[in-house]
């Protein structure tokens, strides 16, 4: 483009009228000078170009358009602009561009409509240009909104779908790619712990890792919350992938260092290759994310390629899934109970409601089928206030087994213990059986020790209603006795794999002394779980000063509704347990079949 200071003078060209009557020149000068004048102060700029791209006429806004052109471009631009506008003149062609003037770090975005035209046996060019910065800038947000991730700026979900599906539409039979499906585990904890600002810097850094030495062909991209997904093309083999994933797993094990915390994270990591494992991107993805899931299933932090075997997998659990959920609507679960035993008296202290659910045919099954899955669907809410039905419908029953005073234990997921719009309902509910002091609500101890809403607001709630609060399974979790002398709770109950030959495990027997001496120190009752033998019962009455005990070598989770025939008043459900011979006695059972949730 030309210099402004060579463009002629708008306004030195004047307009030319047909001749018209004597009389009427001052008449028509005025309409002039109006037409002159709105031309002048368009808000659009407005250009006449002749034959040779010379600016015959320009408003203002024109005016100032080209002199912001001609100090921001460089000679190459106005250069190719000129000749865009000569090509126009030449073929007669219209066409609206968008230009780009940039000046002083300040963007400008012009949508200039050129248009051809022969006047007076003269070849023109009309053209308008239309300020269009801040359409472009919404325009510019919407598109990164829709394509892009706010938080860690990798594109959406919808960019690698649109990127599969173009690989698949142009495949010629000879391309091969990678997708992979990657979940950061435990990512609720470290959100729960650290707070949400820290989870939010740490994906951050995690996409950042995990894009290192991507090539330009490949792409990352943010799906969900935790959820990335990756395309590596092309690929030559498996082997190379499996190299690559590899390096992914080793780097994210290195810890994180976020606002002085050092934080550890891994990933699960799910791959399905095309067109082995999928000739669609739905296909491929969800493949790659049933992967995924027989890694979290199976130990997590690791990654697995996709097989046929998996599929069915899914299936069986897409089938127990919907089971679960008619289950539930159909109120087709029961409780078992199992005892808690003074192992000094054989007193029965309290007892432990433990969910069973009756499947299609009637037959029992165990919680370790459906209760992870009932929590990852959001149905334990409902599950947790159909076993305290259960036990406020069966609570004569209760009374004439147990007896008036035991204490009714009942589980409460980590997840519903944090959630305040769970917990306050249910603490209604336990009121309104009109017995809340009988019950013991046990939670596991990440409840206590995440940065949830439980210790603070939840337990002066239970506190009030006179409902006990026990630590459950502990030992298995965060096992950090320190959080332990910051948790208010009446009762801890020892996981089961402490207690297992724990007169053969001299480790365990120490940190069994532990625990034991600082619950006493801080006024909680400790329950030893799973005790099956008479060799693990023994060692607790001799070497250490527990009193209660719970376990299959006691009494398996009893079903009431067996009992009502001929139900034992509770002082003859005690003497049968006070009664039992030390060994000869002890109840057959399966290990492999377990004995509480």
């Amino acid at each position: 483009m030309r210099d402004s200071g060579t463009m002629h003078n708008p306004y030195k060209h004047h307009f030319q009228a047909a001749p018209i009557p004597a009389g009427n020149e001052s008449a028509i000068d005025s309409e002039l000078n109006i037409l002159r004048d709105v031309f002048r102060l368009l808000p659009a700029g407005v250009t006449v170009q002749d034959e040779r791209g010379e600016f015959l006429l320009a408003n203002e806004a024109a005016m100032a358009l080209l002199r912001m052109t001609a100090a921001a471009s460089s000679s190459s631009q106005a250069d190719d602009r000129r000749e865009t506008c000569l090509e126009l003149l030449r073929s007669g062609r219209a066409a609206v561009l968008e230009e780009a003037v940039t000046s002083d770090e300040t963007k400008q975005v012009f949508l200039t409509s050129h248009r051809p035209v022969r006047i007076a046996d003269r070849n023109f060019l009309l053209s308008s240009s239309a300020d269009i910065t801040e359409q472009k800038a919404f325009e510019d947000q919407l598109f990164r909104s829709a394509y892009y991730d706010e938080l860690t700026g990798l594109a959406t979900r919808r960019v690698i779908e649109h990127r599969v599906n173009s690989l698949l539409q142009h495949d010629n039979g000879q391309g091969h790619f990678a997708l992979a499906f990657l979940d950061v585990d435990n990512f609720k904890h470290i959100n729960d712990y650290y707070g949400h600002a820290i989870g939010d810097a740490l994906l951050v850094e995690m996409a950042k890792r995990l894009g290192l030495d991507l090539r330009e062909s490949d792409i990352l991209s943010r799906i969900s919350g935790d959820e990335f997904m990756l395309l590596l093309n092309p690929i030559q083999n498996e082997s190379e992938v499996a190299e690559f994933i590899d390096f992914i797993l080793q780097r994210m094990k290195a810890p994180f260092f976020i606002d002085d915390s050092e934080i550890f994270a891994s990933t699960s990591i799910g791959v399905s290759l095309y067109p082995e494992h999928g000739r669609s991107y739905e296909v491929l993805r969800q493949n790659a994310d049933i992967a995924m899931y027989r890694v979290k299933n199976s130990g997590r932090g690791a990654a697995v390629f996709f097989d046929s075997s998996m599929e069915r997998e899914a299936q069986a659990r897409t089938k127990v899934e919907q089971s679960l959920r008619l289950a539930i609507l159909e109120k087709r679960f029961c409780c078992a109970f199992q005892p808690k035993v003074d192992i000094r008296t054989r007193e029965v202290k309290g007892i432990e409601a433990l969910v069973r659910l009756k499947d299609d045919e009637g037959v029992i099954q165990a919680p370790g089928t459906f209760i992870n899955l009932a929590v990852e669907l959001g149905l334990i809410d409902e599950l947790t206030h159909l076993v305290l039905a259960e036990i406020v419908k069966s609570i004569d029953l209760i009374n004439e087994t147990f007896g008036h005073d035991t204490t009714i234990s009942i589980n409460v997921a980590a997840k519903q213990a944090g959630n305040p719009e769970f917990m306050r309902p249910f603490a209604q509910a336990l009121e309104a059986t009109g017995f809340p002091k009988r019950f013991m609500v046990e939670v596991t101890e990440d409840a206590f020790v995440t940065k949830t809403h439980f210790q603070d607001e939840i337990l002066p709630i239970f506190r009030k209603l006179g409902v006990g609060i026990s630590i459950d399974d502990f030992g298995i979790g965060y096992s950090s006795l320190s959080a332990l002398a910051d948790i208010t709770a009446d009762e801890i109950k020892i996981d089961r794999s402490f207690i297992t030959d724990i007169h053969k495990r001299p480790r365990s027997q120490g940190i069994l002394r532990a625990i034991e001496s600082l619950s006493e120190a801080l006024g909680m009752t400790v329950i030893a779980e799973g005790i099956e033998t008479y060799e693990e019962l023994a060692y607790l009455q001799a070497a250490t000063r527990i009193r209660y005990a719970q376990g299959f070598y006691f009494s398996k989770p009893i079903f009431l509704e067996d009992l009502k025939p001929a139900t034992p008043l509770a002082s003859e459900a005690r003497a049968s347990l006070t009664s039992r011979p030390a060994q000869e006695n002890r109840p057959a059972y399966s290990r492999s079949g377990g004995y509480r949730r």
